[in-house]
């Protein structure tokens, strides 16, 4: 960035007298520049000082062999499953933990257990808004049990292993350690109810449709899989509470979904076998999508609602290979429509085998889907691609069910449908457009640059909200999608219940904001007033690209952007995840200085007329023409009585050649004490505690004005006041900070000088007149 016209001097600044510990040059509490060393572990072989995976980085593989049987009739699932685990770790294990997230579905689990009466919790209940469905909700946790049993546990020899079931972790105790760099395989059988996804929407689960009695399932945390072990934290075994999302391993899949034989299957992955599960017609269609410039019905509405009225009791195996996934997950429904088109060749990370994306969705969310949602699909990846990498996965499915925003590998759950009568509003049509796109966009974070969800939920909602704000603002002007602009983060930022982003998922408060607003504002903030968007997106797609494929944690996170920015952003990150401070910039005063010459001729001149043009006080007016007692003494009179005190004095004029000497003396032109300028001394506070750059718009009374910046680390020495020295030609009208908004400021009427107006509104509220009883039984 380049600065105007204007030179900018620094003023010393007074300093707190506060008691320093020996080892500090400013109070801790003050310095808000220091390292942020004592939050971030210390780098090492595994995670490098620059963000980057180091020389000894590992990471674990989990490959998974499944059947699975879904029973439309019982609703429930039923599967086995072989799993082969590498021990990449440095590490032996004498036991392996698995996650059974099913079990969140238990009656005595420690999710249903813990859920709070009220609060700002996602899961809390709130009687003042008790909905008829949330007590629906409740009272069938009272009977339905959704856990998973395991029905049996073996090695390859089909000997039974040692487990124990702990919430929702399962430990397995090996009889023979695993040493570094072996392999074990596995096997599980086990079955579970599913639940009921419109009273009961954990991410999964199913809805009946009445009148065509019907169902779409939505599967997903529905197998045995293992818990990541770290080079961080070990294993990740905090129990499943609902909240804090998943902390899982890469890996290979092969899985066979046997489903009634009317079904269509969505799935992650690849199909395997369409030759056994599609129609001639279908496989064709599906052909023409890979090169198509539009959709492509796979199966279409009418022959979707044909489906419908059958109810068969054959059943049909769908087989899905995917490599190198997070999580699979899978839909099944008669009812769905289907749609795809493939993606274009740019985006893909093989260009010769295009990344098909594909819509699957019952006549219910018509005329919606079929016009939007594989759309926002492929500009999902248009978007996130070239922020990040080209998309290395075959498909993207998006899905219409129960579930109103969920992700996983390849596939995601979107639950919004327009009215009954298929007319829509346009908030409706955009919520289904930012819903896909944030749930497929989810595809890159966390599904490819694998954090940890259990530990950290900002680390994909708050990266990905930030790209989806990016991906909306490019589909349609004027697109309503603005909860990640800083200056729209105020009334979050100055409500109660605050914690830092840099809270632990389950313990999170107002999740909305502090996992996904407030985390993609910062970047937001980082992209367009600290770093500038060349920087800024130069260090974001080194991140993604350092850990596609890997387990980033925060710290690599912040050392990345700062490593590949060039840029020290420890106060950064300080104050926008580690506090709740909000943002308050304050203009506080200006002060006009006028330089004086040294001449005294000329400096008295300009002294006599300041005070001449001094504004006179009441006593002054009062008492212009009452005499004086001198006055009316005349003898009192002496020298001073007719003394001008403007007058220039011999010793002043000897004091301005010896000015005049001393410079020639230092080589310096006289011709700079009448140098023409105006000097602005302009006192800023920091009445939030939040370090933000300074942006900055100068009114002169020319009616010309200058924007700039002034970088963060104006606050480096004093965090509260800062002063600039202002020198320009121009006479200054007027101070604002931040003229474009860019700062989530609270208190925006600081942030002019002179102070202005305020303009808010407010409405009439008139009482609704209720007839009383006798109103309206004489009507009857």
């Amino acid at each position: 960035m380049q600065f105007p016209a204007l030179i900018f001097l620094s003023l010393v600044l007074s300093s707190l007298s506060l008691a320093l510990p020996p080892d500090a040059t400013k109070p801790l509490a003050y310095d808000k520049f220091r390292p942020l060393a004592e939050f971030l572990p210390t780098p090492n072989d595994q995670r490098t000082a620059s963000g980057a995976p180091g020389k000894a980085y590992w990471q674990q593989q989990a490959d998974h062999e499944i059947n699975v049987e879904l029973d439309e009739d019982t609703q429930s699932l039923k599967g086995s499953e072989t799993i082969t685990y590498h021990n990449n770790s440095p590490d032996t294990l004498t036991y392996l933990w698995l996650e059974l997230d099913a079990n969140l579905f238990a009656k005595h689990s420690a999710s249903n257990l813990t859920e709070v009466l009220s609060g700002n919790q996602t899961d809390s209940i709130h009687l003042e808004k008790f909905h008829p469905k949330t007590l629906q909700a409740e009272l069938l946790k009272e009977k339905f049990d959704g856990s998973s049993t395991i029905d049996a546990v073996t090695d390859t020899e089909g000997k039974p292993l040692s487990f124990v079931i702990n919430d929702t972790m399962m430990r397995i105790d090996l009889p023979t350690p695993l040493v570094p760099g072996s392999t074990l395989r596995f096997n599980i059988s086990w079955h579970y109810r599913i639940n009921d996804g419109t009273l009961l929407p954990v991410r999964t689960g199913y809805e009946y449709f009445k009148k065509d009695k019907n169902y779409i399932f939505e599967i997903a945390n529905w197998y045995p899989r293992m818990c990541s072990y770290t080079d961080v934290r070990g294993w990740q075994n905090k129990a499943y509470l609902g909240v804090g999302e998943f902390s899982l391993e890469f890996g290979n899949y092969l899985v066979k979904i046997t489903a009634p034989d009317d079904h269509i299957v969505s799935a992650s992955g690849e199909l395997q076998n369409p030759e056994q599960v599609l129609t001639a017609t279908q496989r064709q269609r599906l052909k023409e999508a890979t090169t198509a410039k539009h959709p492509v019905f796979i199966v279409t509405p009418k022959e979707a609602q044909q489906n419908e009225t059958h109810h068969s009791s054959g059943k049909k195996t769908w087989i899905f290979k995917a490599d190198n996934i997070r999580a699979f997950a899978f839909a099944s429904s008669r009812k769905f429509i289907w749609d795809a088109q493939g993606a274009p060749a740019s985006v893909c990370a093989d260009p010769q085998k295009r990344t098909m994306a594909m819509s699957f969705y019952p006549k219910e969310a018509e005329p919606l889907w079929s016009k939007y949602s594989t759309a926002a699909v492929l500009h999902t990846l248009e978007v996130y691609t070239k922020h990040t990498f080209p998309f290395p996965y075959p498909t993207v499915n998006s899905i219409n069910g129960p579930i109103f925003g969920m992700e996983f590998s390849m596939i995601c759950f979107n639950g919004t449908r327009p009215e009954k009568d298929g007319t829509y509003s346009r908030e409706k049509k955009e919520e289904l457009i930012a819903v896909v796109i944030h749930e497929v966009g989810h595809n890159f974070f966390p599904m490819i640059v694998n954090s940890d969800e259990r530990e950290w939920g900002w680390m994909d909602e708050g990266l990905n909200t930030f790209l989806e704000h990016l991906a909306t603002d490019l589909w349609e002007k004027g697109f309503h999608n603005d909860r990640s602009v800083p200056r729209n983060l105020t009334k979050y930022m100055t409500g109660p219940d605050l914690v830092p982003i840099m809270t632990t998922a389950d313990s999170l408060l107002k999740l909305g904001g502090s996992a996904y607003a407030k985390p993609a504002a910062g970047l937001n903030l980082l992209r367009d007033t600290v770093l500038g968007p060349d920087r800024f997106d130069f260090a974001f797609k080194t991140y993604a690209n350092r850990w596609k494929f890997k387990r980033p944690e925060p710290a690599d996170f912040f050392r990345t952007i700062g490593d590949a920015s060039g840029r020290d952003l420890d106060w950064f990150w300080r104050g926008w995840f580690y506090s709740i401070d909000p943002c308050s910039i304050s203009v506080d005063t200006v002060h006009q200085y006028i330089l004086d010459t040294g001449t005294p001729s000329i400096d008295k001149l300009v002294a006599k007329k300041e005070k001449e043009d001094r504004v006179k006080t009441v006593a002054e007016i009062r008492d212009a023409n009452i005499k004086t007692y001198a006055e009316l003494h005349p003898e009192l009179k002496d020298f001073y009585s007719s003394y001008d005190e403007f007058s220039v004095l011999p010793s002043e004029q000897e004091k301005f050649q010896k000015l005049l000497k001393q410079l020639e003396e230092e080589e310096i032109d006289p011709n700079i004490l009448t140098t023409k300028r105006n000097f602005y001394v302009i006192d800023f506070s920091n009445q939030g505690g939040l370090i933000m750059p300074i942006p900055l718009k100068l009114d002169y009374s020319d009616g010309t004005s200058e924007e700039f910046q002034i970088p963060a680390e104006i606050w480096r020495t004093n965090n509260q006041k800062v002063s600039k020295l202002l020198i320009t030609n121009k006479e200054l009208k007027s101070v604002q900070v931040d003229p474009h908004e860019e700062l989530p400021e609270i208190h925006r009427d600081l942030n002019f000088w002179p102070r202005q107006l305020v303009k808010d509104h407010f409405q009439f509220q008139l009482e609704e007149k209720k007839k009383n009883p006798m109103q309206e039984l004489e009507k009857k």
